[in-house]
């Protein structure tokens, strides 16, 4: 089943590059990606900076993350990968606060996609201050531990560096991709040129498209 899916993912976006004038595999600027009038420091080295810009309750960024956490593993090795939870509004800060609370403790890895699942998939949700620290309480985090780092300058500090970096790469919606601090790109800039298509069509052409701006990038 797998297969004959795979199969049907490379036959539509073949028939999308015979019938369009640009396609994931020759991506134009405007069109598939946009390119920014002011270009954002990187700090990856020699590496390409891969951002991506997203929110926990948004399900199209819970759609996309298995893919895009393949894709990262994929190519580990000339990029670096980052991650910004953005706030359009101010209910939004306490699920920044919990993913920088996340990274802090060094729990990405462990409980990221379980957020997901758990406002997803078992629809609890995760939008407030004593909301998420239960959460946390039932994946065994100590609660003090917990408090003091959600609460912490450093994590309001990377909230407001959040909004900062939202702000300055012109984020209207998510899930978007920023390569190299120079591009962005998202499932749904792709869709507004290629019309109504399934969204893992639409998944598989947004990584094309950042395949190739990683590789323009590394030039």
């Amino acid at each position: 089943m797998r297969f004959f899916q795979h199969l049907l993912v490379v036959a539509s976006l073949s028939l999308m590059a015979a019938t369009a004038g640009a396609s994931p595999a020759s991506p134009v600027s405007g069109t598939d990606y946009r390119t920014l009038e002011k270009a954002q420091p990187t700090d990856s080295g020699k590496k390409v900076e891969v951002t991506e810009f997203f929110w926990y309750d948004c399900p199209h960024c819970n759609a996309l993350d298995p893919s895009l956490e393949a894709w990262v593993k994929k190519n580990a090795g000339k990029i670096a990968f980052k991650r910004v939870p953005v706030a359009f509004r101010d209910s939004f800060i306490p699920q920044q606060k919990l993913y920088y609370t996340l990274e802090a403790l060094g729990l990405v890895d462990a409980l990221h996609a379980k957020v997901f699942r758990s406002i997803h998939v078992e629809r609890k949700l995760l939008d407030t201050d004593k909301k998420i620290a239960d959460f946390m309480a039932l994946h065994g985090v100590d609660a003090k531990k917990f408090a003091d780092t959600y609460n912490s300058f450093g994590v309001q500090t990377k909230v407001q560096r959040a909004t900062q970096l939202q702000a300055a790469y012109k984020v209207d919606g998510v899930p978007m991709i920023a390569i190299d601090g120079r591009y962005v790109t998202s499932p749904s800039i792709i869709g507004a040129s290629l019309g109504n298509r399934p969204e893992a069509i639409l998944h598989e052409a947004t990584l094309q498209v950042m395949d190739h701006l990683v590789a323009k990038s590394a030039k």
